[in-house]
């Protein structure tokens, strides 16, 4: 896991090794063990790199790392969990390897395959390979986007990349916010434009989506992109028995987490007590079975709030005999760590668990643990969010009326006494709403209008100017899809699950830690969408399939969870810390002051009817226009 910076230019007066250190030293927090600069001899592209060593601890595996007697050189960031089988097929055809670096590896499998190396991959990366005989730099990312590549294009004069945005601040792209992104974001809380996955809050700089790769030609500084990867979620194989899912799902779950386990630094695991992060960790401890070798476990908790999770954590913890640590966030983190985390993800973000998350991981770091495996993706795959009963009715509702009944009645009965989540409406009114759904989507946007009108909050130029462009037309609907498959291939890879791999990565490493994602194989993801949904939700339960695997190696509290909490702190009552509502009011005069919010909002009145959500959207937008970050 590292941090990787790079430029091609057209002007080789531009590149030098002190602007690569000032790019490649803005990431040293995802790379503290090492650095390295390479640039061509024409001076025409540069490489930079920071290293956090993982794989292969020596010399041999730093970067950037030439091979083939200097043809190619690259700057990778990632882990290739397979690469102890490609490397023994690698061999087989001849090559002949000078480290025990993944990297290695990739430029082997490369030089073998090409951009078909990618299809071979199991593992988190994004890299650029620059290839000296073809001139050309081949740039990817993961099929799920774990890793982040941001770049800067203008044809025919640069291209420079980097792991984070603040790299490209330091070579000199303006840090200048797209007011469309801010506009949507302050307006309906989107995070992400889901119609172009490229786009980020800044004018002029894009991210690769994920399971895509650029060709660049560094001749002419041309790019040309290309998917390499993709799901059909129609290919469903209604053939397979439920058992004999659960067979397999257990023997790819366990495949998935023993490479995840591969590392020559300490390893432990993030645990919040619910299905999916107990699962990693129970599945770690029946690996470990005769080695005698401890599992760290790193928590968060919040006493006396009625979403605190100890008491599953502690079911865990005991059946695994894992050494746990806790952190114990209060409304003083949310106050002392807002402005780092901010630093960090470097856009805004959800709520104030990611503050939560930082803290788990500075946990993590504080105890000597480098890598960390972590549940997230189970409930993008699995149908582990309770709203996505409603797309597994919708389908039931229209292909088998019989079925659908008897899982409406299962439901019920299961979730009568659950009093953490809210029921489903899947009667008259949500029947109505999948017939019109055309008349669902205007509604927050007439909802915005009316709001400008009667108790404005945005300045009424910047409103006119971005009320007509927002990202609501074509805004899928997860509560009135046809089928459960498309609601997790929406959640996977469109809009959802994206914001969450943001948000852990940029936690992890700034605290120089890595996270591992076993529910991320592309093998398993690709098993679990090829199942029927009914293996999915199955008589109430979501995650029917992977409950039904793991039950003997789960508490069975634990495994049989009925209720649904999220990584979810006591926000609204940090929220009225004296020290959170100053910050409020600074950011909210920020935003009057550049022309955004109408400066109604800082009368003592408007202020009392601003919700904290809308508070809470203040403060990152005050954080996004704060040049100081």
């Amino acid at each position: 896991m590292c941090g990787i910076a790079g430029i091609i230019t057209s002007n080789p007066s531009i590149i030098n090794r002190d602007l690569l250190k000032k790019m490649s030293d803005s990431l040293v927090h995802r790379g503290p063990d090492g650095e390295g600069i390479w640039i061509s001899d024409n001076g025409c592209i540069g490489l930079a790199h920071r290293r956090l060593s993982i794989i292969d601890l020596s010399s041999a595996g730093s970067q950037p790392m030439n091979y083939a007697n200097g043809r190619y050189t690259i700057t990778l960031n990632g882990e290739i969990y397979n690469y102890l089988e490609l490397k023994a097929k690698l061999i087989d055809k001849g090559y002949v390897f000078q480290s025990n670096s993944d990297t290695e590896v990739l430029l082997a499998l490369y030089d073998y395959k090409k951009e078909r190396c990618l299809q071979e991959l199991d593992g988190m990366f994004s890299f650029a390979i620059y290839d000296a005989k073809e001139q050309i730099l081949f740039c990817a990312r993961d099929r799920f986007g774990e890793k982040p590549f941001f770049f800067s294009h203008s044809l025919g004069m640069q291209f420079c990349f980097a792991s984070e945005m603040k790299a490209l601040w330091e070579f000199g792209i303006q840090r200048d916010y797209d007011e469309l992104m801010l506009f949507n974001y302050l307006s309906y809380g989107i995070l992400e434009n889901a119609n172009d996955k490229t786009q980020t809050f800044f004018k002029g700089i894009q991210k690769l989506e994920s399971a895509h790769y650029l060709i660049i030609d560094t001749k002419n500084i041309s790019v040309k992109k290309f998917k390499y990867w993709d799901i059909n979620i129609d290919q469903v194989n209604t053939e397979i028995s439920i058992n004999d899912a659960s067979i397999k799902f257990q023997e790819l779950f366990y495949d998935s987490v023993k490479k995840r386990m591969r590392s020559d630094v300490s390893l432990g695991s993030s645990l919040s007590g619910g299905l999916d992060s107990s699962l990693v960790v129970c599945t770690i401890n029946e690996l470990l079975k005769g080695t005698n070798l401890p599992q760290k476990t790193f928590s968060a908790r919040f006493p006396g709030f009625k979403l605190d999770e100890g008491t599953y954590i502690e079911k865990v913890v005991k059946s695994t005999n894992a050494e746990a640590y806790y952190t114990f966030p209060d409304e003083s983190t949310l106050v002392d760590k807002i402005d780092k985390v901010f630093y960090h993800q470097e856009e805004p973000f959800g709520s104030a668990s990611i503050i939560v998350q930082y803290n788990v991981m500075e946990l993590a770091k504080n105890n000597g643990v480098i890598v960390l495996l972590d549940g997230q993706g189970a409930d993008e795959i699995l149908a582990g969010y309770h709203y996505y009963y409603n797309s597994f009715f919708n389908e039931l509702r229209t292909t088998n009326k019989s079925k659908f009944n008897y899982e409406i009645k299962k439901y019920e009965l299961l979730h009568s006494d659950n009093h953490i989540n809210s029921k489903i409406n899947y009667g008259f009114n949500r029947a109505i709403k999948n017939k019109i759904p055309s008349i669902i989507k205007p509604y927050f946007a007439l909802k915005n209008h009316l709001q400008q009108i009667i108790n404005p909050i945005f300045n009424s130029d910047f409103y006119n100017h971005n009320e007509s462009t927002n990202f609501l037309g074509d805004n899928f609907n997860l509560h009135s899809s046809n089928s459960l498959n498309q609601s997790l291939y929406y959640s996977t890879f469109i809009k959802g699950l994206s914001e969450l791999l943001r948000y852990s990565d940029r936690n992890s490493m700034a605290h120089s830690r890595e996270v591992r994602l076993p529910f991320l194989s592309h093998h398993l993801v690709e098993f679990v969408f090829s199942l029927p949904s009914e293996f999915k939700i199955h008589d109430g339960w979501t995650k029917y399939i992977m409950r039904l695997a793991f039950n003997q190696i789960l508490p069975n509290e634990i495994a049989w969870r009925k209720d649904k909490i999220g990584y979810e702190p006591p926000q609204q009552s940090w929220m009225e810390n004296n020290s959170i509502k100053d910050k409020i009011v600074n950011s909210k005069e920020a935003l009057v002051n550049a022309g955004i919010l109408n400066k109604k909002l800082l009368s003592n009145k408007s202020s009392r009817q601003v919700s904290n959500e809308n508070n809470w959207k203040f403060l990152m937008a005050g954080k996004l226009l704060d040049q100081k970050i």
